[in-house]
């Protein structure tokens, strides 16, 4: 049972204090004897964390965020926020931490991958539909990160510069939705924002959220994202996250004893914080739809999910699906064999290990019907290449090492156990030596490799300490990480290494050992891996094993390493080697189909020579199955896309995420964020917002835009399915707003959307009711939503380059209250 809200006045100044700060890395804070209790919270959103932070704990992984948002399926996406709302609840999780509602300002942010979509309507709408579906079953949802985290380089200490309009448009519209449909939590950003940390931003947490919206949540602040306690209460952070308590806590009951801060304001705090472990721990969770979905029904889901999100960008003479006489399929690329689930943040799920890959899905799919090669062609570029991939052995099994630890510098292991990962990483704690504050000690990895090829083979090592490599006795890599402050979360993620080459002979074992001699610090990690030397036929292998066969698929994209949070990149290019492994198959078959394993805007400028292109983002557990029915046309590719693809890396808005001399990274393109700035600018992208190309054929009989009263504009379609196989339609209407007197430059906005599955041979009518705050903008001087007044003009089509009908719609000046936007319910 939660307290009785109104008795927080009777609490004293220290219990009041207790509950603004965590009392663990992963727990909320707690007081028995008020009812509080504490909200075990784990970081998201592709799936549920576990605490150790390894390979060890296995959950369900969802499609990342772009691919969630290329389903523009609000419904499927709060069925999967139900499925990580019951992973949760399954595993004692009171709280996850997302979705991420952050904009992908640039297709080379390192986070592109989490985020939803670069319009920040599509995106408040999928956004809801998530945070809804994991409260569902009494787990909150915590979305992130308050306020335009868009960006990861230098995210501990850039300020973001954004004009207010932009922000209340933009970038905070996706939160107000979240507060407006009910979100119990939302988690503050690491940087500053137009001079003010973000979680000592009065404006935004108290003005916008707390008093403007009446939103009763709980605001806490990204782990270790706190300067100062009394400001950060007095702007309206409720919780500091992790604990023990920093800045808030303890710190605060001094701060009130000599009155720096009024208990008023602590009161606000410690009641939104017990009202947060009443929703999640109390009575809110006995009432909660309790979802009975089983593990097959939730794989199905999933498998839905990832189909729905593949975006079918080019199909020329029906290459796909692969047809009956395509007998012969190769495929190539490395990607095949070895895809990516996931991009590279805290939030790392861990996947049973029986999981198929894309080739053993595609043989399975194809054994009746013809025969499936495989040749890689390239290898995939890990930052850092799993040790785990070569053939290793330890006590512990094939494919593991041994990981022994010492306290301080004693020669005698206090614990050790066996891993399966080239990437450890240990927060506040370690097997045998507990708490890493204060602590010093050593860490020892140990494994014998078995090379079944002579050559000179590549070794990575790093870490947070000092590490040493050895391999059969001799030491033959150093690396020295001892200087670990700043950003240390993004730095453990980042993995900086040394790099050594050792000549090896097949047939022979050697013993390997990677060491590191760490001192203080809340976190630690050691990274190591290897690559074995490159055959010099693998290319021409795979081309020639295209050129006999009836189809070959390509598969480029990605590692689990290469999108990374704190790290940004540098371009939208597939690696070199990539590029020219599609050219070459495309040159010797002329039914190439691209498969593309990336989670971002990706540069398409081989896009000519492939016969079929098929975007995959990141799609999750369920990836492989879900491609091979695709591919194989048991079900139609589903997505649309939620992101620009340009023809080149300098036609998007934003082309450099690196602050200026003085920190500030300034936001000069205002509103006109992804397809916003093409259309206003007059540039051609490769593939535009909205697009997607399905199997089925479905025809526009008609479309319509109807006003009945003066803002109650709604769009209408009616859709035929002239083909003999379901397929899915999404309209999309568009509003773009009369010529102002600060701007002549004219852009659609998304308005309103729907998605529909229309039966063989049947037809659709759909409607599309536009929300009145689709016509208005924020006026800073009145501080509020109005509309201008005068001609909209109102659009409705599959995408921005097929638009169906359009209409001009008159409207008077008004003022609206805000409450405006459509939810999932």
């Amino acid at each position: 049972m939660g307290m009785n809200l109104t008795s927080i006045d009777a609490l004293t100044d220290e219990d009041a204090a207790s509950l603004t700060a965590g009392s663990s890395l992963w727990s909320g804070p707690s007081l028995e004897s008020a009812g509080v209790l504490s909200v075990r919270m784990v970081d998201g959103p592709m799936g549920v964390t576990h605490g150790r932070l390894d390979e060890r704990d296995v959950s369900l992984l969802t499609p990342c965020g772009v691919a969630l948002a290329a389903t523009w399926d609000r419904r499927l996406v709060s069925k999967v926020g139900q499925l990580i709302g019951q992973d949760a609840k399954r595993l004692g999780v009171g709280a996850v931490l997302g979705p991420n509602l952050n904009l992908p300002r640039s297709p080379l942010g390192g986070r592109a991958f989490e985020q939803l979509s670069e319009d920040p309507f599509l995106t408040a709408i999928l956004g809801c539909a998530w945070v809804q579906g994991v409260q569902r079953v009494g787990v909150a949802a915590a979305p992130k990160h308050l306020l335009c985290n868009d960006s990861e380089t230098e995210r501990h200490s850039m300020n973001a510069v954004v004009d207010e309009k932009t922000l209340r448009e933009v970038y905070f519209l996706p939160f107000e939705h979240a507060a407006r449909g009910g979100a119990w939590a939302m988690m503050t950003a690491y940087n500053r924002l137009n001079g003010h940390w973000c979680a000592e931003m009065p404006s935004l947490l108290s003005q916008w959220l707390k008093e403007e919206l009446q939103w009763d949540g709980v605001i806490m602040s990204d782990w270790f994202g706190t300067h100062d306690g009394v400001a950060s209460l007095e702007a309206g952070l409720d919780l500091e996250m992790p604990g023990p308590a920093r800045h808030m806590g303890s710190q605060l009951h001094t701060a009130v004893k000599r009155g720096e801060i009024a208990r008023s304001q602590l009161n606000d705090a410690a009641a939104r914080v017990a009202r947060f472990s009443s929703r999640t721990c109390g009575d809110a969770t006995s009432t909660a739809q309790e979802a009975g979905v089983s593990d097959d029904e939730a794989r199905a889901i999933l498998r839905q999910a990832a189909i729905d999100s593949f975006v079918l960008l080019k199909n020329e003479h029906g290459t796909l699906p692969i047809g009956q006489g395509m007998q012969r399929v190769a495929v190539v690329g490395p990607n095949a064999a070895t895809p990516c689930y996931q991009g590279g943040t805290f939030a790392r799920i861990s996947i049973s290990g029986d999981t198929p890959t894309p080739v053993t899905a595609l043989e399975h799919a194809m054994r009746a019907r013809g025969k499936v090669s495989h040749s890689v062609g390239v290898m995939p570029e890990f930052r850092i290449p799993p040790l785990t991939s070569l053939p290793i052995v330890s006590e512990h099994g094939e494919g593991t090492v041994n990981v022994q630890y010492f306290d301080g510098r004693s020669s005698t292991a206090t614990a050790s156990e066996g891993r399966h990962s080239n990437s450890l990483i240990w927060f506040g704690s370690m097997p045998g030596i507990g708490s890493l504050e204060g602590k010093n000690g050593r860490v020892r990895v140990s494994s014998i490799l078995r090379p079944t090829q002579t050559g000179e083979y590549r070794f990575f090592v790093g870490g947070t300490g000092d590490v040493e490599l050895t391999i059969a006795g001799h030491v033959y890599g150093k690396f020295s990480g001892l200087e670990m402050s700043g950003d240390v979360m993004g730095k453990l993620l980042r993995g900086a290494h040394e790099r050594v080459n050792v000549s090896l002979e097949a047939g022979e074992d050697y013993e390997l050992s990677i060491e590191m001699q760490f001192g203080e610090g809340r976190a630690q990690g050691l990274w190591f891996g290897a690559e074995a030397p490159p055959s010099e036929t693998l290319l021409e292998d795979a081309v020639a094993l295209a050129a006999e066969s009836d189809c070959a698929i390509v598969f480029v994209g990605e590692t689990p390493d290469t999108a990374v949070e704190s790290v940004d990149r540098t371009t939208s290019s597939l690696p070199e080697e990539q590029v020219n492994l599609i050219k070459r198959v495309c040159a010797v078959n002329s039914r190439t189909i691209v498969v593309l394993n990336a989670a971002h805007a990706v540069d398409t400028s081989w896009a000519g020579s492939a016969a079929a292109i098929l975007v995959t983002w990141f799609a999750g557990q369920e990836y492989a199955v879900a491609l091979a029915d695709v591919l194989t046309g048991v079900a139609e590719p589903g997505g649309r896309l939620p992101v620009t693809f340009a023809k080149q890396d300098h036609d998007y808005a934003v082309t450099s995420l690196a602050p200026d001399q003085n920190g500030n990274l300034v936001y000069d393109e205002r509103d006109l964020v992804g397809y916003r700035h093409f259309v206003a600018a007059g540039i051609s992208p490769a593939f535009p917002f909205g697009y997607g190309l399905g199997y089925a054929n479905i025809e526009v009989e008609g479309a319509a835009v109807e006003q009945s009263q003066e803002i109650n504009v709604e769009a209408c379609a009616t859709l035929r399915n002239v083909s003999a196989r379901a397929g899915k339609s999404v309209v999309q209407v568009y509003v773009t707003f009369p010529p102002s007197l600060e701007s002549d430059r004219e852009y659609p906005r998304l308005a309103a959307f729907e998605t529909i599955v229309i039966p063989a041979h049947e037809r659709r009518n759909v409607r599309c009711q536009i929300p009145a705050r689709a016509f208005a903008e924020w006026s800073t001087e009145k501080q509020s939503w109005h509309i201008r007044g005068g001609k909209y003009r109102v659009t409705v089509g599959g995408s921005l380059n097929s638009i169906w009908t359009s209409r001009d719609v008159h409207l008077r000046p008004a003022v609206l209250d805000g409450d405006e936007l459509p939810l999932v319910g």
